[in-house]
């Protein structure tokens, strides 16, 4: 008897950590991709001339983590300025200066995301 209420004791305490250190996860702040969630935003250049706008569709993108990590990274690029929406699994993406789409593609890719489609905006 004394061991069985150990056990549930071990038990309750194991399933209360387990659940406290999740919720961060489900309200999409845990670093579901690898990062702590804490990744700060790289601000986006200031383009003074814009010469090209493109629409590029990724799945695989989650929580806000994800969404910073690829956005980051995109605006890591010279003459990029990009925001990205993870409820529109897309990114928007200001060039000003021409990018080939394959660096694009190859940018999100290295992160583990899937490029769906690269398309210019008019």
């Amino acid at each position: 008897m004394t061991s069985t209420i150990i056990i549930v004791i071990i038990l309750a305490v194991i399933l209360f950590f387990a659940v406290k250190n999740s919720i961060p996860h489900f309200k999409g702040e845990g670093g579901c991709c690898g990062g702590s969630g804490s990744e700060k935003l790289i601000k986006p250049a200031k383009l003074s001339n814009v010469i090209a706008t493109k629409v590029v569709k990724i799945q695989g993108m989650r929580c806000e983590n994800c969404n910073r990590r690829v956005q980051n990274a995109l605006n890591s690029m010279d003459s990029v300025n990009a925001k990205v929406s993870g409820d529109r699994q897309e990114a928007i993406i200001k060039l000003g200066r021409t990018i080939d789409d394959g660096e694009i593609r190859r940018t999100i890719e290295n992160l583990g995301y899937k490029v769906v489609s690269i398309e210019e905006r008019p």
